[in-house]
């Protein structure tokens, strides 16, 4: 399957907010803090130093990540989807290795994420590509969350 990883273009956010809506409905609920990097993903996301990218198949956006600014050289992986029709097709690995080698390129310190152990799949991912799991803070962002994992870089 030919995959192609594009950046954020404003003429997708409205797939990238269908992308992770889909997933967030079919397995828990959308939180505030889904709305607020969904709803002008540009402005929480983009103008704040983060970054968004797209699965691109054939013209068609099939899956997306974001990277959100936690610091000069720590972001946040998140909002990683895809479309349901392409998965288990190695999509998802797809991106993540682009978001490494994008993280690495970039001189990152490390790569953090939150996650949920209902997500087998994409914690068995996670970990094969080198995440670990670390404490989880007590006012962690999001309400589904039960597991915080980093991939240190350097």
């Amino acid at each position: 399957m030919d995959i192609k990883i594009i950046p954020f273009e404003p003429k997708y956010a409205g797939r990238f907010k269908d992308l992770n809506q889909a997933w967030l409905e079919k397995f828990f609920f959308v939180e505030p803090k889904d709305v607020l990097l969904l709803r002008d993903c540009e402005n929480s996301i983009i103008d704040k130093g983060g970054y968004i990218f797209f699965a691109e198949h054939e013209k068609s956006i099939i899956g997306c990540f974001s990277f959100i600014k936690i610091e000069n050289d720590v972001f946040e992986l998140g909002k990683m989807a895809v479309d349901e029709n392409y998965q288990g097709m190695k999509i998802g690995q797809h991106l993540l290795t682009f978001a490494i080698d994008f993280a690495k390129k970039g001189g990152w310190k490390k790569i953090i994420l939150y996650s949920s152990t209902k997500l087998d799949a994409a914690l068995h991912i996670y970990r094969k590509y080198g995440f670990t799991e670390i404490p989880l803070e007590k006012e962690n962002p999001y309400v589904r969350s039960d597991i915080k994992m980093e991939l240190l870089l350097n």
